[in-house]
């Protein structure tokens, strides 16, 4: 019941799936299954799948989707296991013991349904290790460092929340998660996932706090608080572009505040 498929979508980074690839094929306890969903426009990713030995629970669907959420929605669909994970390419495990420690978290909380745990990030040019518990009282917040990539979901969780809404091309995971809050939750107060932060939900961080803003107010209405602090978001990431944010992001970190 406890058994696990990791889900890496790609389109056209070769490199970042090889990445991927190799912190999943470390792990002390390998997934019972590593399901590609590659998406790509040439055969650069199709050739290295079947020209270059890979190991037996890896195994790849390549065809064009419609998108991220798309390509998401594929994974969990064709996925063989109980649990999924979605560690997309680019994104690496953040140590050998990963799905050891979460496949025991699952045996130990049976009737949780999904979890998340800490991410490692740069920001501000630090490298830092960001993770809380999901509190559904403070959805308006956004991710609020529930990091997607740490999450580790029962497939059967979709079939009561449905899939990923395609029509957001960013913020696809914060819709899901609205629709999560009702399901038994755990937290692994461990470092789950290495992110990797040339993705999309970094380079249009902008556009996804706009996005936020429209998907909080659709499951529960106009809200205030939601406004403002997408807004201090917002200041707060034009603020670490400059050598002063910098500088008191640095101060935040050595007095260990950076998970506030």
């Amino acid at each position: 019941m406890n058994a696990i498929t990791v889900i890496s979508i790609c389109f056209n980074n070769l490199t970042d799936l090889q990445k991927t690839c190799q912190s999943v094929d470390m792990q002390t306890m390998p997934p019972d299954e590593h399901l590609i969903i590659n998406g790509s426009s040439n055969d650069v990713i199709a050739n290295w799948l079947a020209n270059h030995p890979q190991p037996s629970y890896r195994r790849w669907i390549n065809e064009r989707d419609q998108g991220i959420g798309d390509a998401f929605n594929k994974g969990v669909l064709n996925a063989s296991h109980p649990i999924t994970h979605l560690l997309h390419a680019g994104d690496a495990y953040a140590s050998s013991s990963v799905i050891a420690t979460v496949k025991q978290y699952f045996e130990q909380n049976p009737s949780v349904t999904w979890t998340s745990g800490n991410i490692q990030v740069t920001r501000a040019g630090a490298v830092i290790v960001i993770g809380k518990p999901f509190d559904p009282h403070k959805l308006y917040r956004g991710m609020r460092s529930v990091a997607h990539p740490t999450w580790f979901v029962k497939k059967d969780v979709y079939n009561r929340v449905g899939l990923f809404n395609n029509d957001f091309k960013i913020a696809m995971d914060y819709d899901l998660m609205c629709r999560l809050s009702d399901e038994p939750y755990g937290y692994i107060n461990a470092t789950i996932t290495v992110f990797d932060d040339t993705g999309i939900s970094t380079t249009n961080y902008l556009q996804s706090l706009k996005d936020n803003i429209l998907i909080y107010e659709h499951y529960f209405g106009f809200s205030l608080k939601c406004r403002l602090w997408q807004w201090r978001l917002r200041i707060l990431h034009f603020l670490l572009q400059t050598p002063f944010g910098k500088w008191l992001f640095q101060i935040k970190k050595q007095l260990g505040l950076e998970n506030l």
